[in-house]
């Protein structure tokens, strides 16, 4: 009797089928998407704790500091039994599909290391970690596991920063990019009464990697790598100071950086001392300049006839989501990919912590930082 055993030609073709099939079922999947938190020390952890849309539900919270647990429990209404003091213990317990990380920015390797074995999508808040060395451990078990690994910037959220890039690249509008200024900061996490909890690890060198270099620095090195497709820049030099040590005894308050491309330049400007807080842009081209003001405020001004337009965008005009857990979601359930050079993907993140990590050497040295290609 002959034994009716596949071919390996056949059984490459059912598993080629059953992998199409699972892909067309998650993006037919329009149930919430089931996302757990892991800490809460960051004050903007508010807004998914707060949040109440139809595309997602909140189903643990890893939060090892029990009174912080229970007064966020009573703050926010929620059940004490979300809480969970033990990381690994929430996962296996609430099997999230995703986990948003709102704690330090050194606490996100410690997350993505319990959630890619489990094969749980993460977001972190801004920036991916506090050393290149530490991103690249997430890259590589991002591409062991083949989870998602997103980066979460309020800049990513502005009208303003897509239209931005749509007449930069897309309807070449202001010719070819020369020179990019980008200011953000606020007068200080201090100043501003940011909690406790939040400002113990913002000012710490190891939990946050820095001050102002990191907390505002991050957002123009992601902005330059989203408008440069992804390119790195040749050389980074930065300069730190110390306006206040004895707010900011540990780390810098006051940061600029210069990232040099062949063709191209950026001057970022990050700092606990702005007299009011600013997240705006300016990128000059050889045929004309558009200015940033805020989320949805734009000036423009281009050849031939030279006369700066004021302009005003808003959601519903430019593909953007003013929601990072609605994107999120959409991520998880296939409805949209994540560009490779978004300003949401790991590789534009990973070009950011490089930055960050020549600019806090070129800081401390007083040297130009060459980047190897």
């Amino acid at each position: 009797m002959k034994k009716n055993i596949l071919q390996p030609a056949a059984i490459a073709f059912f598993y080629f089928l059953f992998s199409i099939l699972q892909v067309q079922a998650q993006s037919l999947n329009t149930s919430p998407v089931r996302i757990a938190v892991a800490r809460i020390t960051h004050d903007h952890v508010g807004w998914i704790l707060s949040r109440n849309k139809p595309d997602a539900i909140l189903v643990g919270i890893y939060e090892p500091d029990n009174e912080l647990a229970q007064r966020f429990s009573k703050k926010y209404g929620l059940n004490i039994n979300l809480f969970y003091s033990d990381l690994n213990k929430m996962l296996d317990a609430v099997k999230p599909e995703a986990v948003v990380a709102f704690g330090s920015i050194y606490e996100h390797m410690a997350v993505v290391e319990a959630c890619a074995p489990r094969h749980i999508d993460v977001m972190v808040e801004k920036p991916l970690a506090t050393s290149f060395e530490q991103a690249s451990k997430m890259e590589a078990l991002v591409k062991k596991y083949g989870i998602k690994l997103l980066t979460n910037f309020e800049t990513s959220w502005y009208p303003t920063t897509v239209k931005t890039y749509e007449l930069t690249n897309d309807s070449n509008y202001i010719g070819n990019i020369k020179k990019v200024v980008i200011h953000d900061g606020h007068q200080g996490p201090k100043e501003i009464g940011v909690s406790p909890q939040f400002f113990n690890w913002l000012t710490d060198p190891v939990q946050n990697g820095g001050g102002a270099i990191v907390d505002f620095g991050c957002y123009g090195a992601n902005l330059m790598t989203y408008l440069m497709h992804g390119e790195q820049p040749v050389s980074v030099t930065a300069v730190t100071q110390h306006f206040k040590p004895e707010i900011y005894p540990k780390v810098d308050d006051e940061a600029t950086i210069i990232l040099s491309y062949p063709k191209a330049q950026c001057i970022i400007q990050a700092s606990w001392n702005w007299p009011f807080g600013r997240k705006d842009m300016e990128v000059y081209g050889d045929k004309g300049y558009i200015i940033s003001v805020n989320n949805t405020s734009m000036r423009l001004r281009a050849q031939p006839d030279s006369v700066e337009h004021s302009r005003q965008v808003i959601a519903a005009d430019v593909p953007v989501y003013t929601d990072p857990f609605s994107y999120l979601a959409d991520v998880i359930r296939n409805k949209i990919k994540v560009p490779e050079n978004g300003v949401y993907a790991l590789q534009t993140n990973l070009t950011v912590v490089r930055i960050l990590d020549a600019a806090r050497e070129s800081a401390k040295t007083g040297k130009t930082v060459f980047l190897k290609k």
